[in-house]
Parts: structure tokens; C-alpha cells; sequence
């Protein structure tokens, strides 16, 4: 079989040509990778990220990185360095973070492809608020390496991931199988699903906790028209309450990740949590206020004493037990993404909560999709979540590509016109 056959070319260059973006936390050589950070001299990458290589080397041409808020703390794309991102449904509304450049480049049509991060739903919630596909992986299905920010943790990776993200859900399993690293789980996305052979259950709120918003009406009855189509069960995990308690514990306990107080600029001295939080409230700080207040996040949680963090990583191991029994190698739970669609501007300060909807799953390791499911009465996309047991990445593929077949995908922003005319999204373009 020849080199350049069409066969060969599937197998070894299957993104041959195709533009990929980036988030610019990943290391693109040659291109910025400060996470949002305001450095002096622009930090530039000298090397590609793992999965950059990986990208290239099955002929993906990297167009360009796109924004993050600072050190991807924050459910919001804003930062001190490139300012913020907007979503292209409506330009007084965020694309949600930290993949809101990415979410916002597909949204818009600028483009196909795109590699982003999470650790909290940081790729998920942007693909919901802008109408597209964010996957996060099974842990180490994908090397994490080549990040800002990271850590030298021996467990940050099953909490963290570069994740994939698309305009079409059936691009997903493609550019997933691309970046999967040769050292890490297989995953099995050539495998033919049927939808008939899953077995679906749901959750449309958080249990028993009450803790975090309930869903807007909207979304509450679309998550139980996508539930009524596809016959899921539902279910009452009642360990789902604490998802706030355990997923702090997991995350803010990790020692070494990278913060603004622990890499600084050669010649610079260390900043001191008391000192940038008195600078970042008299408008001093280079920082937005996510990075200033994790110092504060990371001492809270040294307070809190052991036996609870035990008690709460119990949880942790029941939970993962509950959902292994439960969903098998042939089942997906279904659960919102957020519970209201995309909101304007910095209201996520008030919203601080319910990113724990998507948290726990990283906190349990499970793979995840965001689903794109139509849009609300505001002409804004709606998502959900599909989840399943580790090494089951296909099941939550497949049920992604009968979403996009059921639901209709991705659907085109308004135009320009019609954001200057009347400063929402009323009309389809």
C-alpha cells in the first residue's frame, strides 16, 4: 500500500490540513503560553506540549492559542494580559471558562478543532454556554504535560486533563483518537455503539443537598425530554450531595500546583498572599481576583483537620464504587452541566456553587461529554452532561453523535448586525 494512499493517510495523517487552535495554556512552540499571566517579557514556548506533537504528527496545522483567564482559575475568560472573550450568541454574556477563547472560536465558526483543559469542567461548561462538545478524558488518556498551570503531585492527573473540544460531536472521537497518549489507558473509539445496547440513567439536580441552584425551567424540562427519548432510569445517588465538600477537599489539597505565588519572572521576588491581596484591592495587582484568593483556598483548607479529609476521601472511594456498579462497561448517566444557561458577565462570582455539578466528576475520575441539546427560550444553547466509567470514553461519544443527530448540534450565532441592532440574541443568523 502506497505511503501517500488514501488508506495510509487515514491511519497516519488522519487531520492532514485541517486547522486545530489552541488554548494557550498548552504549549505551542513559538507562540505565547503565560495562561493570562502579565510577565514583562513575554514567555514564549520552546517546545510543543505532548499532544501538540501528537496533533501535528497526524497532519493537524495549529492556526493559533486562544484566551484563558489567569492560570485557568476561573469560570470566566478574562485576564490583565489579552482581556476578555464574549460569547458569539450574545456579546453581554460570557462563553464560560476556562476554554471560553476555544468555546467561542467554534462557536463562531472560526474553527473546528480545538485542545483545551479541565480540571473543574473548564472545557465543559464553555462547550454548554456556546453550543458545542467539550470531552473530558479519562484520566491519562491524554498526557497532561506541557500545561500551565501544573504540579508535580503524584495524582494531579486524575484530577486534570487536556481535553478535546469540537464544533460537531462526530469530530470527537477523531481528534480524541489523536491526542490519546501511547503511554496511557487505550481507549476504544473505532468500536461500533449502538445507543440501543447502553442503558441510561439520570439526575436532574444535585440530590439531596439543596446546595447548589436548580436547574432554569428550560433546561429542568429539556434534561427530562433527552431522559424521556433515550429511556433513562432515574436514579437518587445520594452521595451526590457532597460534591461541594469532596471535591474541595481532593483539589485545594494537592501540594505544588502552580500559582502566582509559587513561579515568578526571573529577578522578581515571590509574591506573599497578604501582600498581592492588599495590592489586588487598592487596583495594584497584576492578577485577577481568582488567583489572588486561592493562596487563601490553599490555607483554609490547611485548617481543616485530617480525620475530615479522610472521612471525605471515604466518600470518594464509595462514590466511584457506586457508579462502577452501577453503570458498568455499558452504561451513561446523564446529569446537568450548569444550571442555567449562558449568564452575562462576571455573575459567576455569584455562581460559585454550582460548578461542582461538573467538578465531581474529576474528582471521581469518570469520562465526561457535554452535550449540546437545543436552545432555550433566549435563543441560548442548552447542554448537559453524559458520563461514564473509566475506559468507557466511546459510550459517551456515541450517545454524543445520536444527541447531534436527535437535537440538531451546533447552530449558527447571531450575526454581526444583529448584536449591534439590538444587543441580544434574538434572531438566528
Amino acid at each position: 500500500m502506497g505511503i501517500n494512499s488514501v488508506e495510509s493517510m487515514e491511519e497516519h495523517t488522519p487531520l492532514l490540513g485541517i486547522p486545530v487552535t489552541v488554548k494557550e495554556s498548552i504549549a505551542v512552540k513559538g507562540m505565547t503560553n503565560q495562561a493570562g499571566r502579565v510577565f514583562k517579557t513575554p514567555q514564549i514556548a520552546k517546545s510543543d506540549a505532548p499532544v501538540v506533537e501528537q496533533i501535528k504528527r497526524c497532519g493537524g496545522i495549529i492556526l493559533l492559542v486562544s484566551n484563558t483567564p489567569e492560570l485557568c482559575l476561573l469560570w470566566e475568560t478574562y485576564n490583565n494580559v489579552t482581556g476578555q472573550t464574549k460569547n458569539p450568541y450574545d456579546l453581554k454574556r460570557t462563553p464560560g471558562g476556562s476554554s471560553g477563547g476555544e468555546a467561542a472560536l467554534l462557536a463562531s465558526g472560526a474553527s473546528l478543532l480545538g485542545l483545551t483543559s479541565d480540571i473543574g469542567g473548564s472545557s465543559r461548561l464553555p462547550a454548554m454556554f456556546s453550543g458545542i462538545w467539550g470531552h473530558k478524558p479519562t484520566p491519562y488518556a491524554v498526557s497532561f504535560k506541557g500545561h500551565h498551570p501544573t504540579s508535580d503531585f503524584p495524582k494531579w492527573g486524575d484530577f486534570f486533563t487536556i481535553a478535546p473540544m469540537t464544533r460537531y460531536a462526530k469530530d470527537l472521537p477523531l481528534l480524541l483518537k489523536c491526542m490519546n497518549d501511547p503511554t496511557g489507558p487505550k481507549l476504544t473509539l473505532d468500536r461500533a455503539i449502538s445507543v440501543h445496547g447502553i442503558r441510561f440513567f439520570f439526575m436532574d439536580n444535585d440530590g439531596p443537598s439543596g446546595m447548589m441552584r436548580p436547574l432554569s425551567r428550560d433546561l429542568h424540562a429539556a434534561i427530562n425530554r433527552v431522559a424521556n427519548d433515550f429511556n433513562a432510569k432515574r436514579v437518587n445517588i445520594r452521595k451526590m450531595k457532597w460534591s461541594l465538600d469532596i471535591s474541595l477537599s481532593a483539589m485545594l489539597t494537592m501540594k505544588n500546583i502552580e500559582t502566582i505565588y509559587h513561579k515568578t519572572e526571573e529577578g522578581e521576588q515571590p509574591k506573599t498572599v497578604c501582600k498581592e491581596t492588599v495590592k489586588y484591592f487598592f487596583g495594584c495587582s497584576d492578577s485577577i481576583l481568582p488567583s489572588v484568593i486561592f493562596g487563601h483556598l490553599q490555607n483554609f483548607m490547611k485548617i481543616i483537620p485530617n480525620s475530615r479529609h479522610k472521612h471525605l476521601a471515604s466518600i470518594i472511594d464509595a462514590l466511584k464504587t457506586e457508579f462502577k456498579e452501577m453503570l458498568g462497561n455499558d452504561g451513561v448517566f446523564i446529569y446537568p452541566t450548569f444550571p442555567n444557561t449562558a449568564h452575562q458577565h462576571y455573575q459567576i462570582y455569584h455562581k460559585l456553587l454550582e460548578p461542582m455539578y461538573m467538578a465531581i466528576f474529576n474528582t471521581l475520575g469518570l469520562p465526561v461529554t457535554n452535550c449540546m441539546i437545543g436552545l432555550d427560550r433566549r435563543n441560548l444553547p442548552m447542554g448537559i452532561q453524559v458520563v461514564a466509567n473509566p475506559g468507557q470514553d466511546h459510550l459517551c461519544l456515541a450517545v454524543a453523535r445520536e444527541m447531534e443527530r436527535r437535537y440538531g448540534g451546533w447552530v449558527r450565532p447571531p450575526s454581526e448586525d444583529s448584536h449591534s441592532s439590538s444587543g441580544s440574541s434574538k434572531q438566528r443568523g
